[in-house]
C-alpha cells in the first residue's frame, strides 16, 4: 500500500511545529517539509535580538487572544486546545526550559533561540520528516485524479495527499499566490510591526535614550498606548510604538505614514499634580538650573532637550519660572507633538497584517473550506499579534491544529 504524502511548504516555527505534529500523529505518512531559502526558522533564529521570544505568560485563552488586532475571534477555540501552557509543556517534555521575564515574554534559559532551532529540528528528524532546504515551491494544481501536483524550484514536480501551507506573512501580494491559485481570498499585506520616522533634531540627538513608560497617542487613528519608549537614529521604536503600529496597521497605511505623534513623557502625572511639582521646585530650590533637575524616571539629557524645546533658556533658575514658561515646560513634558514621516522595519521581525481570508478556513483543524486537503497555519493568515510572543504563539498553535488534522485526514 502506497504511503500517504503529506507535504509542509515553509520551513518557520508554523511549519516545523505542524510538520512535527502531523509525524508523531501519523507514523506511517510520508512528511515533507520544503523550505525555499538555505536555511531553516531564519526568523526563530533572529528573533527577540537573537534569544526567540518563544510566547507570552499569559494562561488565559480568551485572555491571550486581546493581544491580535486582527484574528482574536477566531483564535478563541484554537487557543482552548492549544495555549501557552502547552507550548511551555511541549518544549520541557524535549528538553528546553522556558523562564519569564517582568514583562511576560517567555525565552529560554539559555537565551539562545538556537536553543529552539536545534529542539525543533531534532524534533521532525526524530519524528521521521524528511527536511528539503532550497526547495521553493513555484506552482501548486489539482490534478483530476485528486490530491495535488507541486511545481518545485528544482524543476522537479510532486505529488502530495494533503498540503499545508506555511510560506509566512505576505509581504507582497505575489507571495500569497499558492493560496489565490487554489481558490483562496487575500485580505490586502501591509506592514504591522514597525517603528516611527521622525526627523527632529533634537529628538534625533536622543538615540539610544530610553523611557520606563510613556503614553503615545495618534489622532489620526485614534489609538492610544502606554508603555517603553526608545529614541532611535531614525525616531522612536520601543514595545509602545510597536504595538500602537500593529493596532494601527492599516490605519497608518492609509495616511502613508504622515501624522501626527503625541507623547505623554510622564503618563504618572496629570497636569495638576505636575504644575504643583514644578511649584514646589521652584520654592524648594529657587537657585538651582531648571535644566539640571529632571523628573523621574527621564534621564537627564531627555529632560534637558525637553526643557530647551520647550522654548526656556539654559541658565533659566526656578525662581525666574514664571506661568508662561511653566505652562510651555507643562505641555512639553504631557503633550510634545512630533510628525512621524515614514516607517522603519523592526530590525530584521517583519510582521504582516493580512493574508488569507479567515473566514475560508475551519479553526478547529485548520483545513480550507475551498479546497479539500490543503491547510494553513502562522502569518500566511491575517493573523497577528503585538509584540511580546504573540505572533509565535499564533504560530504554534495554528501548526498544531493543522498537524494533527493531517494526520487524521480531518
Amino acid at each position: 500500500m502506497t504511503k500517504r504524502r503529506i507535504v509542509v511548504v515553509g520551513g518557520g516555527a508554523a511549519g516545523f511545529f505542524a510538520a512535527i505534529t502531523c509525524a508523531e500523529n501519523a507514523p506511517g505518512a510520508e512528511v515533507l517539509l520544503l523550505e525555499r531559502t538555505p536555511n531553516f526558522l531564519a526568523k526563530v533564529k533572529i528573533s527577540g535580538g537573537g534569544r526567540c521570544n518563544v510566547t507570552h505568560a499569559c494562561f488565559n485563552a480568551r485572555e491571550f487572544t486581546t493581544r491580535y488586532p486582527r484574528g482574536e475571534r477566531a483564535l478563541i477555540s484554537p487557543f482552548q486546545q492549544f495555549q501557552a501552557s502547552d507550548t511551555v509543556a511541549w518544549f520541557a517534555a524535549r528538553g528546553v526550559e522556558l523562564k519569564t521575564e517582568a514583562d511576560g515574554r517567555m525565552f529560554p534559559t539559555t537565551d539562545d533561540s538556537s536553543t529552539i532551532i536545534d529542539c525543533l529540528v531534532s524534533a521532525a528528524l526524530q519524528a521521521g520528516v524528511k527536511l528539503h532546504a532550497h526547495c521553493g515551491v513555484e506552482a501548486i494544481t489539482r490534478p483530476v485524479a485528486g490530491g495535488f501536483e507541486l511545481t518545485l524550484s528544482t524543476g522537479k514536480t510532486l505529488t502530495a495527499d494533503r498540503v499545508l501551507l506555511a510560506t509566512g506573512g505576505c509581504r507582497t501580494a505575489a507571495l500569497g499566490q499558492l493560496a489565490v491559485a487554489l481558490g483562496h481570498t487575500l485580505e490586502p499585506p501591509v506592514p504591522s510591526l514597525f517603528t516611527f520616522q521622525i526627523a527632529v533634531p533634537w529628538l534625533r540627538a536622543l538615540a539610544g535614550v530610553s523611557v520606563e513608560e510613556v503614553e503615545l497617542a495618534a489622532p489620526t487613528a485614534k489609538l492610544r498606548e502606554r508603555g517603553p519608549l526608545l529614541v532611535t537614529h531614525w525616531g522612536l521604536s520601543g514595545p509602545a510604538v510597536l504595538r500602537l503600529s500593529a493596532w494601527g496597521a492599516r490605519d497608518l497605511h492609509a495616511c502613508d505614514y504622515q501624522f501626527p505623534l503625541l507623547v505623554n513623557w510622564l503618563p504618572a502625572w496629570n497636569e495638576e499634580t505636575l504644575a504643583a511639582e514644578l511649584q514646589r521646585r521652584r520654592l524648594a530650590h529657587p537657585a538651582k538650573l531648571v535644566t539640571n533637575a529632571p523628573i523621574a524616571p527621564l534621564s537627564a539629557r531627555l529632560w534637558e532637550q525637553l526643557v530647551a524645546a520647550a522654548g526656556l533658556a539654559p541658565d533659566l533658575r526656578w525662581t525666574a519660572l514664571g506661568r508662561a514658561g511653566q505652562h510651555q515646560l507643562l505641555r512639553k513634558l504631557l503633550r510634545t507633538e512630533f510628525p512621524v514621516t515614514g516607517k522603519s522595519l523592526n530590525k530584521d521581525e517583519f510582521v504582516t497584517c493580512g493574508g488569507v481570508r479567515l473566514n475560508e478556513l475551519n479553526f478547529k483543524t485548520m483545513a480550507s473550506k475551498v479546497c479539500h486537503g490543503l491547510y494553513f497555519a502562522g502569518e500566511v493568515l491575517d493573523v497577528d499579534g503585538i509584540t511580546g510572543g504573540f505572533n509565535f504563539q499564533a504560530a504554534w498553535t495554528t501548526g498544531w491544529l493543522a498537524g494533527r488534522a493531517m494526520a487524521t485526514g480531518s
